[in-house]
């Protein structure tokens, strides 16, 4: 995604040391961690939504031409 190497991943995780301190890292990790999650829960979600209201018009249309079928 963003072609970080080894050395680059070390400069940003030394500069996030200095920036935070050792304490406060894990506190980090863990809410970026429930983030994601969120995140991946809300677009499952939204995603579910799309095809529940896709399968809902396709059900309408069908409806409708057997309705207008029958006349």
């Amino acid at each position: 995604m963003f072609n970080l190497g080894g050395q680059e991943m070390m400069i940003i995780f030394v500069i996030v040391l200095l920036l935070f301190g050792a304490k406060k890292i894990p506190e980090l990790a863990r809410g970026l961690g429930k983030s994601m999650g969120e995140f991946k829960k809300a677009r499952e979600e939204f995603e579910h939504e799309i095809t529940r209201s896709e399968d809902e018009v396709r059900i309408k249309e069908a409806a409708g031409k057997e309705v207008h079928d029958k006349a």
